[in-house]
């Protein structure tokens, strides 16, 4: 009987690891409120989140009925944020930059990752609220690079989470249904692909290619991870990377609503992507799946 319990415990360790769920993505930008606009004037609408504790930093955010939002980042007025892992985001105007997913046991997951040589550890954070209420959470680094580039992050609440993703208490919209899948820009597609299957437990990936990206993909199915590399030497990608590095450099949303703004369309893993308007958004990549599961 004990020799069955350890064999299920483990199975259901597996399991978890396994189980990438979007807690947030993070847009950046030079400055929240120019950020909020581009992004409500295109149907996305936003609602200010506060100041993190870091005295650097500070957040707008668009949350979604399955519990997932889009964080816009930027620096506080005045602030100095020589330093920060996401600053050459914010200071270009960078869009996509880093994505997070949920822990319910922060412990374990970092010994399991640590069991698999990646490294990571934990970090306290926070941020105040506009009415005041103060929120608090602990994050964990993955990998190296930064925070939530080519790992995501991992985040457990302090504070009840309905407090940090719903400001007013409901999602912002419900014109999204929320963040389906998050785009991570790679150089290396088998390296990044035996990288993520050694840190997660994840079984082989799908291919499929993007011409408006410029990029290889390679999807793990019941995840919303697809890794993205150039498809040659120029493009969208391959630019990006020269720029930025390994990083996420778009996100795809589930709605099932029509868009104005939009800028073309993909077919991805036999699911149909609407890209938004870049110049819109001013550079950040936003795609629009109506069939994602």
């Amino acid at each position: 009987m004990r020799a069955a319990f350890i064999a299920m415990s483990l199975i259901a360790s597996q399991l978890t690891a396994a189980d990438l769920v979007v807690d947030h993505v993070t847009v950046a930008g030079k400055d929240v409120a120019g950020l909020s606009k581009l992004f409500t004037a295109i149907g996305i609408p936003v609602e200010y989140g506060g100041k993190h504790t870091n005295g650097m930093t500070e957040m707008a955010l668009s949350s979604f009925p399955d519990g997932s939002y889009i964080e816009l980042i930027a620096p506080q007025p005045g602030a100095d944020i020589s330093g920060h892992y996401w600053e050459p985001f914010m200071a270009r105007q960078g869009g996509a930059c880093a994505w997070a997913v949920r822990t319910m046991d922060m412990a374990a997951d970092l010994r399991r990752l640590q069991a698999a040589g990646i490294s990571a550890h934990a970090q306290k954070s926070g941020r105040k609220r506009a009415d005041g209420m103060e929120i608090k959470w602990e994050t964990a680094n993955v990998g190296p690079g930064a925070q939530g580039s080519f790992f995501p992050f991992l985040i457990a609440d302090e504070t009840p989470r309905e407090r940090r993703a719903y400001p007013q208490g409901k999602p912002t919209t419900a014109k999204i249904s929320g963040v389906k899948f998050v785009v991570v820009a790679v150089r290396d597609l088998p390296g990044a692909i035996a990288k993520y299957r050694a840190a997660f437990g994840l079984g082989e990936p799908r291919h499929d290619k993007d011409a408006t990206l410029g990029a290889q993909l390679a999807w793990f199915p019941g995840t919303p991870v697809i890794l993205a590399a150039p498809a040659g030497d120029h493009g969208w990608m391959a630019e990006r990377l020269k720029q930025f590095g390994e990083a996420p450099c778009a996100f795809v949303l589930g709605s099932s609503e029509s868009w104005k703004e939009t800028a073309g369309k993909a077919k991805w893993f036999s699911r149909e992507i609407t890209w938004l308007d870049p110049a819109r958004l001013e550079g950040a990549r936003i795609g629009i799946s109506s069939n994602a599961p």
